[in-house]
């Protein structure tokens, strides 16, 4: 827990000063006041994060963590667990969704597993930092051990400083794991106190009735392990992923190394309102990428006060909209550094 503590007690407020600087400079470019919208509120939030009022984006990230889940056993995935590796080495290969967005994006992907269950050895490409061969059945017992759920976290917090040293500038969050849904909608459901039939999609493309038999899973698993709405780390432990817990120790490190974060859907969100929940000022770090499909996503994103920057109807995960949310932020960026002040242009201003 000492990493987790220490990393916590370093995630420090947004300075007000520099978001008054980027406002100030945003006001007296070439446009009427507030005209470019939500570009203007990525630029001037990238400012205060960073503590930089001129932000360098030269060198993004994103990072998809890979993970089984045993409550796949239940019928809860249209797919069989087995996927989970095959996509890891599809990632690999650079054929997956993210790999063409990230391209596009100019950012990297970093591929990690941290609980599939399959002994991938060393692959080029690969980052094996895994913690648990797939988490447990919830309906059965708990998901992880308490101490799992932390080195989970932990992972990810060692993740984001190491990447933080080598000079990447902002991160995505990305995942992938069949079954993964059904963890995430369950710590919907905890944590924001909605109904379980609230925050439970169809996932990879379920049924109807395959979908009513997932809610019970979940209502299931909640009444048997009762995870504490106010430990974030025991919602982990009992009813979620390997992959979730990674993504909120990310989250966690790059608020305390001051690098804006981008959230990608619903698993990533969840991860999001795991680290959001051990502590409230990681929301000043963070993007909301897009607005997922799954039912569930918008609860969470209320419940921290995120609104995300595309609706796309995307579900895909793997940091798909994360990278194709940084392309957005980069472009505010763009017209906050280049865009000239009337000054500069020899405009007159408004009378």
């Amino acid at each position: 827990m000492d990493l987790l503590n220490a990393s916590v007690k370093n995630i420090k407020p947004i300075n007000g000063e520099f978001s008054d600087v980027a406002q100030k400079h945003l006001d007296n470019l070439t446009k009427p006041l507030g005209s470019l919208g939500r570009l203007e509120e990525f630029a001037k939030r990238l400012v205060a994060m960073t503590e930089n009022k001129k932000p360098i984006l030269d060198k993004k990230v994103i990072f998809t963590f890979a993970g089984d889940h045993g409550v796949t056993e239940e019928g809860v995935s249209a797919y069989p667990k087995e996927v989970t590796q095959q996509m890891v080495f599809n990632f690999l290969r650079g054929g997956a969704g993210i790999n063409v967005l990230a391209k596009h994006a100019a950012a990297d992907v970093v591929v990690v597993d941290i609980g599939v269950d399959h002994d991938f050895g060393e692959l080029a490409g690969l980052i094996n930092l895994k913690v648990i061969n797939g988490t447990k059945n919830f309906t059965k017992g708990p998901a992880m051990t308490r101490d799992d759920a932390v080195k989970c976290i932990e992972t990810g917090i060692e993740l984001a400083n190491g990447y933080a040293k080598k000079g990447y500038k902002i991160f995505g969050t990305g995942d992938m794991g069949i079954g993964n849904t059904t963890p995430s909608s369950a710590i919907a459901s905890v944590l924001t106190g909605r109904r379980v039939s609230e925050v439970t999609g169809k996932g990879t493309g379920i049924t109807d009735e395959s979908l009513q038999r997932k809610i019970a899973v979940i209502e299931k698993g909640i009444k048997l392990n009762k995870p504490k709405s106010e430990d974030a780390i025991d919602v982990l432990a009992k009813v979620g992923g390997a992959e979730i817990g990674g993504i909120a120790g990310l989250i966690l490190g790059a608020a305390s190394n001051r690098i804006p974060v981008v959230i990608d859907g619903f698993i990533s969100t969840a991860g999001a309102l795991i680290a959001y929940c051990m502590e409230p000022r990681v929301r000043d770090y963070m993007f909301a990428a897009h607005n997922s499909v799954e039912i569930g996503h918008k609860a969470m994103l209320d419940k921290m006060g995120l609104k995300p920057i595309l609706d796309l109807d995307l579900r895909l995960g793997e940091g798909t909209g994360a990278a194709l949310a940084m392309l957005m932020i980069e472009a505010g960026l763009k017209i906050y550094k280049e865009m000239a002040t009337f000054g500069e242009a020899g405009v007159s201003e408004k009378a």
